[in-house]
């Protein structure tokens, strides 16, 4: 009776063991499947706004359902350092092929830094009217006019007005990327390209044939800034 006994409970036992290992092996499945369907790929971990170099601590590799990936996913972070932004990535969003580009690429296409409405402007310059050529492009500037003015008795007197303000800066000379972000060197400009509206861009024009520009140069610190 006692060997039955035990014979019964060795069969139970038996039962409940295989039914906990075909458990743990449906679950060890599951979880096999689903690691076959995800995928790493890159993701910008800030925000990046436009025309802006990408560095290796803007990057992070993410995983994502192989399902949702676009045909044109970056999966190596190496893809994109050192690229340029063609518009602004928001956080944590998966980097495209059409997001970044080359500063080869940058700086052929200026047509497409320019809004719709405006115009590209190239006004010459010297070193202090660049302000000793630290203008970058993407800074925003106020154009000063000034011309010399005749008076009676063959005396003159200059004359200068602020022209134009809060003026975006395309280009300097030909480089359309800020030289901060770049390993390229310093190279000094006579030129600078700024974006305007058509009838500003004629008010420039014809106020650099008729005396001289000057450029002042805004800051790129917001207000909440300065005061931390």
């Amino acid at each position: 009776m006692k060997s039955k006994l035990i014979f019964i409970v060795a069969i139970v036992m038996g039962i409940i063991t295989t039914a906990l290992f075909f458990q743990y092996m449906k679950k060890f499945d599951q979880q096999a499947i689903m690691e076959e369907n995800m995928v790493d790929v890159v993701a910008v971990s800030k925000t990046i706004p436009p025309n802006r170099r990408i560095t290796s601590d803007m990057l992070q590799i993410v995983t994502v359902p192989k399902m949702s990936v676009h045909e044109h996913t970056i999966y190596e972070i190496e893809d994109a350092v050192g690229k340029y932004t063609t518009a602004q990535i928001e956080a944590n969003e998966v980097l495209l092929k059409h997001h970044i580009q080359s500063e080869k690429e940058e700086t052929i296409f200026v047509s497409k830094k320019v809004k719709e409405g405006y115009r590209a402007v190239s006004v010459g310059v010297n070193f202090v009217q660049s302000v000793s050529n630290l203008i970058e492009p993407e800074d925003y500037v106020d154009v000063i006019f000034s011309e010399v003015i005749k008076l009676e008795n063959n005396q003159t007197r200059v004359d200068s007005k602020q022209l134009l303000s809060n003026v975006r800066v395309l280009a300097v000379g030909r480089r359309l990327v800020d030289s901060t972000k770049t390993e390229e060197p310093y190279v000094e400009y006579s030129s600078v390209t700024l974006e305007l509206k058509p009838a500003d861009a004629v008010k420039l024009v014809n106020a650099s044939e008729r005396g001289s520009i000057q450029l002042t140069l805004h800051t790129k610190i917001s207000s909440s800034e300065k005061k931390q």
